[in-house]
């Protein structure tokens, strides 16, 4: 135990250091006058609400049709759980209904909150992302590799899937009750790969059951323990556990295989102690705490200036959402209701990240045990997530879950959160618009990047916008500017006969001033009325 901590006391020391400047920690600072997109349908929480009849419906019916003996369900919209519903049985022998309280076992789900702790790790200097795990479990310094070219396994790699491993499921679910000591025996046996580290994503619980051991190691905690203080309390999920002999009797949802017509019950695995192997898929959860790590995610959407005092800062969160390891692209994806929408994957941290044809994000994990199937699904740009627990072996959750929030955002006819115009980039749009269509003065005014003019002549500035003023004839209005970031956008200029929109981009100075620019018609939409005669 001695080298042990001695070996931990310099880890922490050496990646510390990495996020030190000459032995003081970075000040962070920030613009006051930052605008987060923001939702301009001023109703749609009303709309949402709306959907809810919906909801139900879809969810009774695929209960039915895929012999779920219960089901849990909760939807998220902006920080709450603003409706929730439940299906049949926890334990159908005594009839106990399932409720929003019911403890269910969430299996994979619980590799975010590995992740989360993780990055908890990271961002108080204990570790880093692209160490070699041998840093912190010593056991795997000597690991055999695949090829000699092989890097080492880093922390990072086993947050992705990137670690080479084989996809382990369902072999994952029955180790859940070993032992540290069990691990560290295996491990000395040497691991078999499947490919070498870092050359492509593959499932792996194991890689997530060392990262419950880094977990451990590094916070001289078991990790069961460290997510209770440092994730769970401070959401406020009080009966969250990983062992299910520690959930009372009445809310524990007892789990199912469908099997022979008739439902069979599954044996409960026990998560032991002191093990890691849980820190993949041990947890058990219900909708109403559930919901509140959910909310906790969403929150970290858009980025803003309000107090940071979640259990870890939000943007460690969205570094949870990116897309670090690409894992598939589907052109013919269908969609529940059958249109056919091309998708591509990832994999984030502990998360499954998805992107649609529409240009719809999608951040996910479902949970497959025997006895149990789960998932959580949000869209942080509409501010809205789906969870949805049931107990039958790998019950298929993520599916009816997508096809909830695209029946929600067609219904309600959800859009996008928005993001303002910045000052600068309103200021900027002003003053192009006072020099056209002649561009009086345009060199001497001070708005314009040392490349604007070589890379756009005068005169050929001169004569398009001439052109494009004559064929709009009188000009009606100038709209606000529809930004893309805070210093990229694009505006239209209402003309009587025909509308221009225009397109710039700010340089990084300070102050921004103009670098790109390019003008072009946009033929005014014909009535109904018109078209028909």
């Amino acid at each position: 135990m001695r080298t042990l901590v001695i070996f931990l006391t310099t880890v922490f020391f050496i990646s510390a250091a990495k996020n030190q400047v000459f032995g003081q920690v970075a000040v962070s600072r920030f613009d006051s006058n930052y605008q987060p997109a923001t939702f301009t349908d001023a109703n749609r929480v009303e709309k949402i609400s709306k959907t809810f009849p919906v909801i139900d419906k879809i969810f009774k019916e695929y209960a039915a049709a895929n012999h779920l003996p219960g089901v849990a369900y909760g939807l998220v919209v902006d920080g709450k759980l603003v409706y929730k519903g439940n299906i049949g049985y926890t334990d159908i022998e005594k009839k106990i209904p399932v409720t929003s309280s019911s403890l269910f076992r969430i299996a994979s789900m619980s590799k975010s909150f590995a992740s989360m702790a993780i990055l908890k790790l990271r961002d108080e200097g204990k570790l880093n992302l692209d160490d070699p795990v041998y840093l912190y479990i010593p056991e795997l310094k000597n690991l055999k590799y695949p090829t000699a070219d092989a890097p080492h396994i880093t922390v990072r790699h086993l947050m992705t899937h990137g670690a080479g491993f084989p996809e382990d499921n369902p072999w994952g679910d029955r180790q859940l009750a070993d032992t540290d000591k069990d691990l560290m025996e295996f491990l000395g046996k040497e691991i078999s790969f499947s490919n070498p580290p870092d050359v492509a994503f593959e499932y792996s619980n194991l890689g997530f059951a060392l990262l419950g051991k880094i977990i451990t190691n590094v916070s001289r905690m078991q990790y069961q323990e460290y997510i209770k203080k440092n994730i769970w309390e401070p959401l406020g999920m009080k009966t969250t556990t990983y062992e299910y002999a520690d959930a009372a009797p009445d809310k524990l949802a007892h789990g199912y295989r469908w099997l022979n017509e008739k439902w069979n019950e599954e044996e409960l695995l026990h998560d032991t102690k002191d093990g890691s192997w849980g820190a993949m898929g041990a947890m058990l959860s219900s909708i109403d705490e559930f919901a509140s790590y959910m909310a906790f995610h969403l929150s970290a959407w858009p980025p803003n200036n309000a107090k940071d005092n979640g259990p870890i800062k939000r943007s460690s969160v969205r570094e949870m959402h990116h897309p670090w390891r690409w894992n598939g692209f589907n052109p013919d994806y269908k969609y529940p209701n059958g249109r056919t929408c091309a998708i591509t994957a990832a994999y984030c941290y502990g998360l499954g990240w998805m992107k649609d044809c529409e240009g719809k994000t999608y951040i996910a994990h479902s949970g497959g045990l025997p006895g149990f199937g789960s998932q959580w699904r949000i869209m942080p740009d509409y501010g809205i997530g789906i969870v949805s627990f049931a107990n039958r072996t790998y019950s298929p959750m993520g599916f009816v879950n997508l096809k909830i929030l695209d029946t929600i955002v067609k219904i309600a006819q959800l859009q996008p959160m928005q993001l303002p115009a910045s000052k600068i980039l309103e200021q900027r749009k002003n003053e192009l618009v006072k020099m056209l269509p002649d561009w009086n003065n345009a060199q001497h005014s001070g708005i314009f990047a040392e490349n604007f003019f070589p890379d756009y002549p005068i005169d050929t500035l001169k004569k398009y916008a001439r052109d494009l003023y004559a064929k709009a004839g009188k000009i009606i209005s100038v709209k606000e500017v529809k930004a893309e970031n805070q210093l990229r956008g694009s505006f239209i200029i209402e003309g009587e006969k025909t509308d221009i929109e225009i397109y710039f981009t700010l340089s990084p100075e300070n102050p921004p001033l103009i670098q790109e620019y390019h003008i072009w018609e946009v033929p005014k939409k014909k009535l109904k009325n018109e078209i028909k005669k």
